[in-house]
């Protein structure tokens, strides 16, 4: 099936709103996605194989911010072990309905919750993986370290957080390099100067980026015994957290 191609914003938009994931993102957000983030289809097929890897019999995972459901979808083709279950939430009500259908169609056994709620609200208990694939820089910098404590205090000894995220660089050139290079990718990719310019403006002050220090610190002062980078490409990037 082909991808609803995403036009949201090349005409000039006289008043542009804040970005939101409402019925007209979710209507093209498989293409959205795969042309605004670099290493999206990677970092998504490489949450399935660690999720496959770090699952036991009984084992949950959670996928904080599912969207559409790329990553429940991942981790369920790549999850072998018997009695797991796959608990996806998102605060977007039309993503929830949205990503109720994919997964319908899906034949894979291992089940699916999808949960309408805001990932600050739930409790993640008994876990052995947990995602938040590009769903932290929504969350207000002030209330991010509660959540992280939120998942560390849920994971079982030996699971794992996977974190993917745009990240900023404390060096300013580089981080106007990869800011241009970003930006490149996605003109690489059919957006035009008005899009990416658009884009930008509308969702500045709604997905906060920090930088990696920030982000390891942050990882580490919930308990984490381990953390480091498995995936980056420009400003994005993909961190694995081991408890």
């Amino acid at each position: 099936m082909t991808d609803t191609p995403d036009t949201i914003y090349a005409n000039p938009v006289p008043t542009l709103r804040a970005f939101a994931f409402d019925s007209s993102v979710v209507e093209v957000f498989p293409d959205m996605i795969k042309r605004s983030v670099p290493g999206y289809t990677t970092i998504i097929a490489m949450t399935g194989m660690l999720a496959g890897k770090y699952t036991n019999a009984g084992a949950r995972c959670y996928d904080l911010g599912c969207s559409l459901g790329a990553s429940s979808l991942a981790m369920r083709q790549n999850i072998k072990a018997d009695g797991c279950k796959i608990i996806g939430v998102d605060n977007s009500p039309e993503m929830i309905e949205r990503c109720r259908s994919i997964l319908d169609t899906d034949t894979n056994p291992t089940p699916v919750e999808l949960l309408c709620a805001d990932v600050q609200d739930i409790t993640v208990s008994d876990a052995k993986v947990v995602v938040l694939n590009f769903t932290l820089q929504f969350i207000p910098v002030a209330q991010r370290d509660a959540l992280i404590r939120n998942i560390y205090a849920g994971l079982e000894p030996g699971g794992v957080m996977i974190l993917s995220e745009k990240v900023s660089f404390a060096d300013p050139h580089l981080d106007q390099l990869n800011i241009e290079l970003h930006h490149q990718f996605k003109q690489a990719n059919g957006y035009s100067e008005l899009e990416v310019a658009q884009k930008r403006s509308a969702i500045e002050d709604v997905l906060i980026p920090e930088t990696l220090d920030q982000h390891r610190q942050r990882i580490a002062a919930a308990g984490f015994s381990s953390c480091d980078v498995w995936f980056q490409c420009f400003n994005f990037a993909s961190l694995i957290a081991l408890k």
